[in-house]
């Protein structure tokens, strides 16, 4: 992917090595003081504990970064400041005024306006906020165990991520977080695959505009996206880790049809709210 002209996107926080921004516990001096000495009481070593609260309230020592740690961070800038452009003007297009979402960077663990979540979650939308969370180890994680290599393959993950912000924006998401409520839990995971199918139509959308504009596809970066649709597919995930399959219990689609809805997205000029739930055949 030819990324390194892009614009980077000012919404990109990166939380890691704050020492406790990932919802750690807040103490001040005083409260150092009785962890210490709750420590000699009980016999436990209180040294994570306090790595956690940063240092008792000082000011926060953030880690350096690498040369190749400073590279993934500009990225993910690159990639969302992509996005920015491409459905600022989508939705201007649509009369409407696209609200840019924050992404924020973290290690193992963070607190987000959806809950406490952990690394194991992967990358992740909330609505509450309006923010994307990322743990950076996901994308090595997405060659190594699921054998999607390639910078277009993250891309995606970000571009899919994404695509859950636009359809909170323009009230998709809530129609469906409605309707699960009234559903029964096969009809909800089926709403949930419908939502998660759209996004990928999303990302693709996003994938066929930027290329319009910036022209970043380089060969192969679309097999390493489709490759990545394809690995994380319910089907695929579900054959890995339990050896056989049941669909009532997916909620982000098989992999062929990630494949197929991200395809969809890449040849489509307009975005209908309504394509994965209308139809028959997804």
């Amino acid at each position: 992917m030819r990324w390194k002209n892009l614009r980077r996107s000012e919404n990109v926080d990166d939380q890691r090595g704050r020492g406790g921004g990932g919802g750690g516990i807040a103490l001040g001096g005083v409260g150092t003081l009785v962890l210490i000495v709750l420590a000699l009481i009980f016999g436990f070593d209180p040294t994570p504990l306090l790595q956690q609260q940063g240092g008792g309230g000082g000011p926060v020592q953030e880690q350096s970064m690498s040369p190749e740690d400073q590279e993934r961070v500009e990225f993910v800038k690159a990639v969302l400041g992509s996005t920015e452009d491409v459905w600022n003007e989508e939705f201007a297009k649509m009369g409407k005024r696209y609200e840019e979402p924050k992404l924020i960077l973290f290690t193992n663990q963070v607190r987000s306006g959806c809950g406490f979540a952990g690394a194991q979650m992967g990358p992740f939308y909330c609505p509450a906020d309006r923010t994307v969370y990322i743990d950076l180890s996901f994308f090595r994680e997405l060659h190594e165990r699921f054998g999607a290599p390639g910078d277009f393959a993250q891309a995606y993950v970000i571009a899919h991520e994404v695509g859950h912000h636009v359809q909170n924006l323009l009230g998709i998401s809530d129609q469906v977080h409605q309707a699960r409520q009234r559903s029964s839990e096969a009809e909800g995971n089926q709403l949930s695959v419908r939502l998660e199918l759209q996004a990928d139509f999303l990302a693709g959308m996003w994938a066929r505009k930027g290329q319009q504009r910036f022209d970043f596809l380089e060969q192969g970066d679309l097999e390493e996206a489709l490759n990545a649709a394809n690995r994380i597919g319910d089907d695929t995930l579900q054959r890995q880790a339990q050896g056989h399959v049941v669909p009532d219990s997916f909620t982000h689609g098989s992999s062929e049809q990630r494949v197929r809805w991200f395809k969809k997205g890449l040849e489509s000029d307009r975005f209908d709210p309504n394509n994965t739930f209308q139809t028959r055949d997804l």
